[in-house]
């Protein structure tokens, strides 16, 4: 005797039907959705670093990739490096628009709303003199982030703009730059 396997509902790529289970499966039990992600770093020469993104832990158990993900990173020859990677604070803006747009489309899915196209662009204003210990009031970072999203989809104007403000609040990596979060860094014995 066969089951009749359930129907599956997928939008914008994003299988809604399991989207809706998970949060069931939260409902019922709060610590499946604890997850704990993982980076390992290796300096190379002057700005080249690597880091390596393996095993993580989620839904009550750890995950370890078939390949790890690598990621290279260095500067651009105007600030010594050799521009073989991009730098830190592009990967800041990576995730950052990796996790809006992610964040947006997996929203719009839940929501049955069907989107064509989602592109968006990052710039961040940085001032080395902070970086450099030159002005200790100048942040070391990006003093402003700005972004600009198109959204083409089966919706209204307003609906699109509330897709993009949905993303803004949920979004994971959103959040960790726009609000202050502890960081405990220590030295290894």
């Amino acid at each position: 005797m066969q089951t009749a396997q359930k129907e599956q509902k997928i939008v914008n790529g994003v299988n809604v039907t399991e989207l809706f289970e998970t949060i069931d499966a939260i409902g019922g039990n709060k610590e499946i959705a604890k997850f704990n992600f993982r980076a390992s770093n290796k300096w190379i020469n002057g700005g080249q670093n690597e880091t390596i993104v393996d095993d993580y832990d989620g839904a009550c158990q750890t995950f370890k990739r078939d390949t790890p993900f690598v990621f290279r990173k260095d500067e651009p020859a105007i600030l010594l490096g050799t521009d073989t990677g991009a730098n830190p604070v592009e990967y800041l803006l990576a995730a950052l628009a990796g996790c809006l747009t992610t964040s947006l489309v997996y929203h719009a899915a839940a929501k049955g709303i069907k989107v064509e196209e989602v592109t968006s662009t990052y710039s961040g204003n940085l001032d080395l003199r902070g970086f450099l210990g030159m002005d200790p009031n100048v942040r070391n970072g990006y003093s402003d982030i700005n972004i600009e999203f198109r959204v083409k989809g089966d919706a209204t104007p307003e609906q699109l703009e509330e897709l993009v403000r949905v993303a803004e609040q949920r979004s994971p990596v959103y959040d960790v730059v726009s609000k202050s979060v502890p960081l405990t860094v220590t030295i290894a014995k």
